[in-house]
Protein backbone atom coordinates (compact mmCIF):
# COMPACT_ATOMS: atom_id res chain seq x y z
CA UNK A 1 0.00 0.00 0.00
CA UNK A 2 1.28 3.34 -1.13
CA UNK A 3 1.42 5.76 1.61
CA UNK A 4 -0.74 9.10 0.50
CA UNK A 5 1.51 12.09 0.96
CA UNK A 6 1.33 14.67 3.48
CA UNK A 7 -0.16 18.28 2.14
CA UNK A 8 2.10 21.06 2.82
CA UNK A 9 -0.10 22.89 5.23
CA UNK A 10 -0.60 19.36 7.79
CA UNK A 11 3.62 19.45 7.46
CA UNK A 12 3.48 23.11 8.79
CA UNK A 13 1.17 22.38 11.55
CA UNK A 14 2.83 18.48 12.04
CA UNK A 15 6.38 20.74 12.77
CA UNK A 16 5.16 23.57 14.39
CA UNK A 17 3.85 20.95 16.55
CA UNK A 18 6.68 19.28 17.18
CA UNK A 19 8.64 22.29 17.83
CA UNK A 20 6.33 24.09 20.04
CA UNK A 21 6.32 21.55 22.36
CA UNK A 22 9.93 20.30 22.58
CA UNK A 23 11.35 24.31 22.76
CA UNK A 24 8.22 26.50 23.56
CA UNK A 25 6.04 29.10 21.50
CA UNK A 26 8.68 32.15 21.86
CA UNK A 27 11.98 29.76 21.42
CA UNK A 28 10.22 28.89 18.08
CA UNK A 29 10.51 30.50 14.98
CA UNK A 30 8.96 30.33 11.94
CA UNK A 31 12.37 29.45 10.29
CA UNK A 32 12.66 27.00 12.26
CA UNK A 33 9.60 25.77 10.92
CA UNK A 34 10.19 25.37 7.66
CA UNK A 35 13.60 24.14 7.92
CA UNK A 36 11.98 20.97 10.26
CA UNK A 37 8.78 20.95 7.48
CA UNK A 38 10.81 21.24 4.53
CA UNK A 39 8.75 24.04 3.07
CA UNK A 40 9.76 28.02 2.28
CA UNK A 41 8.51 30.93 4.51
CA UNK A 42 6.33 31.95 2.03
CA UNK A 43 4.02 28.26 2.35
CA UNK A 44 3.54 29.31 6.17
CA UNK A 45 2.69 32.86 5.25
CA UNK A 46 0.06 32.04 2.50
CA UNK A 47 -1.64 29.18 5.23
CA UNK A 48 -1.27 30.87 8.10
CA UNK A 49 -0.02 34.71 7.73
CA UNK A 50 1.33 34.99 10.90
CA UNK A 51 3.11 33.34 14.01
CA UNK A 52 -0.11 33.62 16.36
CA UNK A 53 -2.75 32.22 13.34
CA UNK A 54 -0.19 29.31 13.39
CA UNK A 55 -0.05 28.29 17.20
CA UNK A 56 -3.58 28.51 17.26
CA UNK A 57 -4.03 26.17 14.27
CA UNK A 58 -2.01 23.80 16.14
CA UNK A 59 -4.13 23.60 19.12
CA UNK A 60 -7.55 23.79 17.12
CA UNK A 61 -6.30 20.61 15.52
CA UNK A 62 -6.47 19.19 18.66
CA UNK A 63 -8.84 20.35 20.81
CA UNK A 64 -11.96 21.47 18.46
CA UNK A 65 -11.80 17.23 17.67
CA UNK A 66 -12.27 17.34 21.73
CA UNK A 67 -15.23 19.69 21.86
CA UNK A 68 -17.63 18.33 19.45
CA UNK A 69 -17.41 15.19 20.98
CA UNK A 70 -18.03 16.70 24.35
CA UNK A 71 -21.37 18.51 23.07
CA UNK A 72 -22.52 15.38 21.32
CA UNK A 73 -22.25 13.24 24.67
CA UNK A 74 -23.57 16.11 26.57
CA UNK A 75 -26.88 16.02 24.22
CA UNK A 76 -26.68 11.99 24.57
CA UNK A 77 -26.80 12.34 27.96
CA UNK A 78 -30.36 13.79 27.71
CA UNK A 79 -32.49 16.39 28.70
CA UNK A 80 -31.58 16.02 32.65
CA UNK A 81 -28.62 14.66 33.17
CA UNK A 82 -26.98 13.53 36.22
CA UNK A 83 -23.64 15.22 37.28
CA UNK A 84 -21.82 11.96 36.78
CA UNK A 85 -22.84 12.32 33.31
CA UNK A 86 -22.31 15.42 32.74
CA UNK A 87 -18.58 15.08 34.24
CA UNK A 88 -18.25 11.87 31.84
CA UNK A 89 -19.05 14.25 28.80
CA UNK A 90 -16.47 16.98 29.62
CA UNK A 91 -13.30 14.95 30.69
CA UNK A 92 -13.78 11.30 28.78
CA UNK A 93 -13.59 13.09 25.02
CA UNK A 94 -10.25 14.28 26.00
CA UNK A 95 -9.30 11.79 28.89
CA UNK A 96 -9.51 8.92 25.40
CA UNK A 97 -7.70 11.30 22.83
CA UNK A 98 -4.38 9.85 21.40
CA UNK A 99 -2.29 12.59 22.78
CA UNK A 100 0.90 10.71 23.04
CA UNK A 101 2.19 12.39 20.21
CA UNK A 102 1.67 16.06 21.94
CA UNK A 103 2.48 15.79 25.58
CA UNK A 104 4.97 18.00 25.38
CA UNK A 105 2.99 20.42 23.53
CA UNK A 106 0.57 20.14 26.51
CA UNK A 107 2.79 20.18 28.89
CA UNK A 108 4.00 23.57 27.47
CA UNK A 109 0.68 25.06 27.22
CA UNK A 110 -0.28 24.31 30.80
CA UNK A 111 2.45 26.00 32.14
CA UNK A 112 2.41 28.95 29.53
CA UNK A 113 1.91 32.44 31.19
CA UNK A 114 -2.35 33.43 32.50
CA UNK A 115 -2.03 35.56 28.93
CA UNK A 116 -1.47 32.87 26.72
CA UNK A 117 -4.36 30.33 28.70
CA UNK A 118 -6.59 33.46 28.57
CA UNK A 119 -6.41 33.72 24.79
CA UNK A 120 -6.71 29.77 24.67
CA UNK A 121 -9.80 29.99 26.82
CA UNK A 122 -11.63 32.80 24.99
CA UNK A 123 -11.19 31.01 21.44
CA UNK A 124 -11.41 26.75 22.46
CA UNK A 125 -13.55 26.90 25.35
CA UNK A 126 -15.97 29.54 26.14
CA UNK A 127 -18.75 27.46 24.58
CA UNK A 128 -17.95 24.68 25.85
CA UNK A 129 -18.04 26.19 29.67
CA UNK A 130 -20.84 28.01 29.37
CA UNK A 131 -22.89 24.57 28.18
CA UNK A 132 -21.77 22.66 30.89
CA UNK A 133 -22.72 25.20 33.40
CA UNK A 134 -25.99 25.51 31.93
CA UNK A 135 -26.67 21.70 32.41
CA UNK A 136 -24.16 21.40 35.79
CA UNK A 137 -26.51 24.62 37.08
CA UNK A 138 -29.46 22.43 35.70
CA UNK A 139 -28.38 19.29 37.74
CA UNK A 140 -27.40 21.27 40.76
CA UNK A 141 -30.07 24.40 41.11
CA UNK A 142 -28.71 24.94 44.75
CA UNK A 143 -25.02 26.36 43.21
CA UNK A 144 -24.75 29.57 42.11
CA UNK A 145 -23.31 29.96 38.38
CA UNK A 146 -20.23 31.83 39.57
CA UNK A 147 -19.60 28.53 42.21
CA UNK A 148 -20.18 25.74 39.47
CA UNK A 149 -17.43 28.05 37.27
CA UNK A 150 -14.90 27.45 40.09
CA UNK A 151 -15.75 23.87 40.55
CA UNK A 152 -15.59 23.24 36.96
CA UNK A 153 -12.39 25.50 36.68
CA UNK A 154 -11.10 22.96 39.68
CA UNK A 155 -12.35 19.64 37.54
CA UNK A 156 -10.13 21.21 34.50
CA UNK A 157 -7.07 22.13 37.00
CA UNK A 158 -7.38 17.98 38.36
CA UNK A 159 -8.04 16.40 34.81
CA UNK A 160 -4.27 18.82 33.19
CA UNK A 161 -2.58 17.24 36.31
CA UNK A 162 -2.99 13.81 34.74
CA UNK A 163 -2.82 14.50 31.20
CA UNK A 164 0.33 16.13 31.73
CA UNK A 165 1.85 13.26 34.22
CA UNK A 166 0.37 10.58 32.39
CA UNK A 167 3.53 8.79 31.02
CA UNK A 168 4.86 9.01 34.77
CA UNK A 169 1.65 8.51 36.31
CA UNK A 170 1.93 4.73 37.15
CA UNK A 171 5.41 5.66 38.96
CA UNK A 172 3.49 8.13 41.27
CA UNK A 173 0.70 5.80 42.26
CA UNK A 174 1.17 3.59 45.13
CA UNK A 175 2.73 0.00 45.13
CA UNK A 176 -0.71 -1.54 46.39
CA UNK A 177 -2.69 0.39 43.80
CA UNK A 178 -4.48 -1.68 41.13
CA UNK A 179 -2.27 0.20 38.25
CA UNK A 180 -2.97 2.94 35.68
CA UNK A 181 -4.91 3.55 32.91
CA UNK A 182 -7.36 5.76 31.26
CA UNK A 183 -10.45 4.23 32.95
CA UNK A 184 -9.43 3.96 36.10
CA UNK A 185 -8.16 7.51 35.91
CA UNK A 186 -11.43 9.19 34.33
CA UNK A 187 -13.89 6.84 36.62
CA UNK A 188 -11.30 8.54 39.60
CA UNK A 189 -11.15 11.89 38.32
CA UNK A 190 -15.72 11.78 37.90
CA UNK A 191 -16.10 10.19 41.54
CA UNK A 192 -13.54 13.43 42.87
CA UNK A 193 -15.46 16.00 41.25
CA UNK A 194 -18.99 14.89 41.25
CA UNK A 195 -18.52 14.76 45.38
CA UNK A 196 -17.14 18.26 45.12
CA UNK A 197 -19.96 19.54 42.55
CA UNK A 198 -22.35 17.96 45.17
CA UNK A 199 -21.24 19.59 48.32
CA UNK A 200 -23.22 22.39 49.68
CA UNK A 201 -22.26 26.20 48.44
CA UNK A 202 -20.18 28.38 51.28
CA UNK A 203 -18.81 25.24 52.65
Amino acid sequence: MIARPVDTKTKILDAAEKLFGQNGFDATSLRDITAEADVNLAAVNYHFQTKDSLIDAVIARRVEPVNRKRLEMLELAGPNPQVEQILIAFLSPIMHADFSAVFPLMARILASPDVFVVRLFKRHLTVIVERFTDALSQALPGLSRPEIAWRLHFTAGAMSHVLARALSMPELMPPSSAGFDTETALAQLVTFAAAGFRAPEGI
